[in-house]
Parts: structure tokens; sequence; C-alpha cells
């Protein structure tokens, strides 16, 4: 025991002199140079952690003049989301506008810094597994600098027919809210936007509430992203829907166009945009922002005999529109955020419209105040 406790004594004091005197490890032998390049090599540990917070740091670096920088570490909040989407294919004339009910949803969260994380129940179902495929995966990391949005979404199988425009004089309004479980749209992706004027505009301070904008102030932002989306539809299920709905009163003949089964398509997207934070009172924000992204899709079709197998690379536009109202007082905070996504994808032939997003209410607390601030309290 003796002997080992030696040995950890003499580990600790090498480097203790190697630090206190100068090397030269030219003049070593060789198992002694290793020895040493080891010891120099673990003193630039340090330095490289000091760089790697100095890079965490910089991304919430700001003007205190136009911003109250996060107090504290954690909050916890009750949250309400109520979802929308709004599905539409057409063709040469022919349309389908399709959406789910969608009921309000509460839940607990809980966050760190730019991260929150949490679960919502549906009330009137209470379930941990999800409904059927319906999956939804969606996380937005807010810094002063830079911010992140990561979706995954299965929309499931629960839609239903809310316009139909078929021609031939049909009356499509004598379907609506007609189930339809014919129809799967997926998305998965990520995309990333710098916002310039970073050390003025906060939008941590309307979106995930813990810094406090307070002097209104706007930046442009620029950003990247890759999506990849799938549609599935069951045709023959959307034209026996229709006519069953008529009474199998006349015949309804689908364009040829919207005769597919699957679409997958990959989206690289360039995007810009402008936000601004009112600072109309106290404690009191309004934020809108907007987004305008130029996508180059490339994608393939499973479709019917007459048009399958098709192939192309398009340039489309797609969108994102963010608005917040919130009161913070960096102790205590509340209010609501909507945020609204457009994905597109138009052919010459076939036109696809997925548009999705949600309304949040919250109330939260925030707690275990930083080091630099408990003096003040």
């Amino acid at each position: 025991m003796r002997a080992y406790l030696c040995f950890i004594a003499l580990l600790i004091t090498i480097p203790l002199l190697a630090s206190e005197l100068p090397v030269d490890s030219t003049r070593l032998p060789v198992s002694d140079t290793v020895v040493v390049d080891t010891l120099l090599s673990t003193q630039a540990e340090p330095r490289k952690m000091n760089i790697m917070r100095k890079t965490i740091r910089d991304l919430d670096r700001m003007d205190n003049d136009y911003i109250e920088p996060m107090h504290y570490e954690f909050a916890v909040q009750l949250g309400a989301t109520r979802n929308y989407e709004n599905f539409v294919i057409s063709s040469n004339g022919q349309s389908v506008r399709l959406a789910p009910d969608q009921p309000i949803k509460v839940g607990p969260y809980f966050g760190w810094r730019w991260i929150f994380l949490g679960w919502t129940f549906d009330l009137r179902n209470i379930s941990f597994t999800g409904n059927g495929s319906k999956r939804e995966f969606d996380i937005s990391i807010y810094t002063s600098k830079v911010g992140v949005d990561l979706v995954y979404r299965r929309t499931g199988n629960d839609y239903k027919l809310r316009e139909l425009r078929m021609g031939n004089n049909l009356d499509g309004g004598r379907l609506e809210g007609m189930p339809f479980s014919g129809v799967n749209v997926g998305i998965t992706g990520v995309s990333t936007y710098y916002i310039f004027n970073h050390k003025r505009f906060s939008y941590p301070a309307a979106f995930s509430p813990g810094a406090c904008q307070k002097v209104s102030c706007g930046s442009w932002m620029a950003g990247t992203g890759y999506m990849v989306n799938t549609i599935n539809l069951d045709f023959d299920q959307l034209k026996s829907t229709i006519e069953r709905g008529f009474g199998h009163e006349q015949e309804v003949e689908l364009d040829s166009g919207l005769m597919f089964n699957k679409i997958k398509y990959h989206d690289f997207s360039l995007s810009g945009g402008y936000a601004y934070n009112w600072v109309f009172a106290t404690n009191w924000l309004f934020c809108a922002s907007a987004q305008l992204a130029l996508a180059y899709k490339t994608s393939y079709g499973n479709t019917t005999e007459e048009s399958k197998g098709f192939s192309f690379h398009k340039v489309n536009p797609d969108g994102i529109g963010r608005f917040a109202l919130v009161y913070n007082n960096t102790r205590w905070y509340s209010g609501a955020t909507f945020i609204l996504r457009t994905n597109n994808y138009h052919t010459s032939r076939f036109k696809a419209n997925n548009m999705f997003g949600s309304l949040n209410a919250f109330i939260g607390y925030n707690f275990k105040l930083k080091k630099r601030y408990r003096n003040r309290k």
C-alpha cells in the first residue's frame, strides 16, 4: 500500500516539476522526450477548454443597454398548444384540401438556457404512445447569434376533407368534414440561421423567455437548411371516398397528376429574412419575423403507368413566420407564440402545399440565480 501511495505521489509531483523547470527535450533520451511531450499536451487541455467555453459564451454575447441577460440557469413552464395543419394537392384544375382536427394539448416543460423540452397531452385522450402513426418532434434552439430548428413530423392518417374542386359543377361542399385516411405526409430536417444584429436584438427574449429586450430593435437573418419530405396517397381510396360522398350519383375522374402512390423529395434551401422586437411597455415585448427560403428540390415519384417514374430538379419558395407576445420580469414570464411554416412542391403537372404551425400559450418561472447576479438580490 505504501509503495502504491508513493507511486501516486510521484505521478503528481512530475507535472509540478515539469511546470517549474525549463525543459529542452532535444537533450533527453527518446523515452523521456515522450513523457515531456505528454505532459505538455496535458497542460494544453485547459487551454482547449477555455477556447470551448469562450465559444459557447460568445453565442450569447449582447449589448446590455439593449438586452437584459438571463439571470437564472433553469426554468419550469406550463404550456397549452394548438397545432395547425393544411395540406393541398392539385393538378389541372382539380384540387383537394385536407386538414385534421387539432385538439388543444397541455403539458409541463423544463428549460436550461437555450433549450426547452417537454411533453403535451390531449386531455380528451391522454396517451404516452401517441395516436396511430402520428408523430411530432420539434426542437428550436434560440441563442443571440444563431438559431437551429429540428423537425420530425409524421402526420398520421386522420385527415378530413375540407375543400374539394373536381370540376363538372360538382359541389364539393357536400363532402366537407368527411374522414379520409389515404394520405400521409412526412417531414424530417434541420435548418440554421445567423442573426446579424445579435448584440442588440434578442430572439431568446421572444421565444425562449429568459433574456429581456429593453429597447426596440430588429435584425436581418440568413440561413440554410436540409429536409426530406414524403407524400403517400391512395388515389383509389380518394376516388371511392369522393364518389361515396356524392352517393354514387356521378362517377368521378381524377386527373392523372393526382394518381400517384408516393413522392419523396430532398430539399436544400437558402433563406433570408428580418425580425423585429417591439418593446411597447416595461417588461412587454411583441416580436414579428419572416424568412423566405429558396429551396432546390430533387425528387422521385411512384405513380400509375400513365405517369410513372418522373424525376426533376426545381427551385420552389418556402417560408416561415414567427410571432410572439411576452411579459417577462426576469423571474416570472407569460405570453403566447405562433410559428407557421410552408413547404411547397410544384411541377408543371402537379402541386402540393403543406402548411403547418403551432399556437402556444405559456406561463413560467425562472430559478437558480447565476453567480454574477446573486449579490444583487
